[in-house]
């Protein structure tokens, strides 16, 4: 349901002609199936301008492929009715905590993988393997995430940087240059210490991969490469574990893709795991 996620993403920054059709939209998502765009624009009271610059918004070419992203999603929501859904409540038993908490997750997994382009994912494979150095920036949870992709990345002959504290990483963004990345990781994108972090490293010319929720926020609004994670705004009590089910997602995407395209890789990774078998019990 990444059509959804993205207008959820952007709701907030809407003007009011736009959050008037994106509330329509989402109440009323297959009402599109009949509706031009010059309709839609007359039903909602605004321009059929409007209508072609909010589907732009979403990174769609235009409203008919915004109409179709619509409906599949629709689609979908009415699939979904026959099966589990809703928050995760107190009072759930151990069987439906957890299909409510894998449902959530799939959920997450497939938005995600939608909301994300070949041309970045490739984009930042590149940026990754030609980089002298790649910072890995992140707080909270998303710190862990990041601590997991550096670990993976030193499994392929990455030189990757981690720090938890806040200070620390930026005081290693002051050093680096234009041969270096900076991968910046958060959720909401607009984390303060994440943010300098990104401003500081772009006064030295490094190239910034970000991973935050979809649209424009401080981070992204910064980055080369804009990569985006899904975490459903509905399940609040558990949105911090979706939002690194997303994030999780998205690194793994990215070790698998440097894995493949580049064969130097592959042997160090091969080298990696030959010196780790050796301390396996036997």
């Amino acid at each position: 349901m990444a059509a959804f996620s993205k207008i959820r993403a952007v709701m907030p920054k809407l003007s009011n002609n736009e959050q008037r059709l994106a509330n329509f939209i989402v109440e009323t998502p297959t009402a599109l199936r009949d509706l031009s765009s010059q309709k839609l624009a007359e039903i909602v009271g605004i321009s059929q301008s409007s209508v072609v610059k909010f589907a732009q918004k979403l990174n769609y070419k235009g409203y008919p492929a915004l109409k179709l992203a619509i409906l599949e999603d629709a689609k979908n929501v009415v699939h979904d009715e026959h099966r589990l859904h809703g928050n995760i409540a107190i009072e759930d038993d151990y069987h439906t905590m957890a299909d409510k908490l894998l449902r959530s997750k799939i959920n997450v997994l497939k938005q995600t993988r939608t909301l994300n382009e070949e041309n970045q994912i490739e984009k930042a494979v590149g940026y990754i393997d030609n980089a002298k150095r790649v910072l890995v920036t992140g707080l909270g949870g998303s710190a862990l995430v990041g601590k997991d992709f550096v670990f993976k990345l030193h499994k392929l002959g990455v030189t990757a940087l981690s720090e938890i504290d806040g200070h620390a990483q930026l005081a290693l963004a002051s050093t680096l240059n234009q041969d270096d990345v900076v991968f910046a990781i958060s959720e909401s994108g607009a984390t303060t210490e994440v943010v300098n972090v990104v401003k500081e490293a772009k006064k030295g010319g490094s190239k910034i991969i970000s991973v935050t929720k979809f649209g424009d926020n401080p981070i992204s609004s910064l980055a080369n490469v804009r990569l985006f994670s899904v975490a459903e705004e509905a399940a609040t009590r558990i949105s911090s574990i979706l939002a690194r089910t997303a994030q999780e997602f998205v690194i793994d995407v990215l070790f698998i893709a440097l894995m493949q395209r580049y064969s130097d890789r592959r042997v160090l990774l091969e080298k990696t795991r030959d010196a780790v078998s050796t301390l396996r019990a036997k």
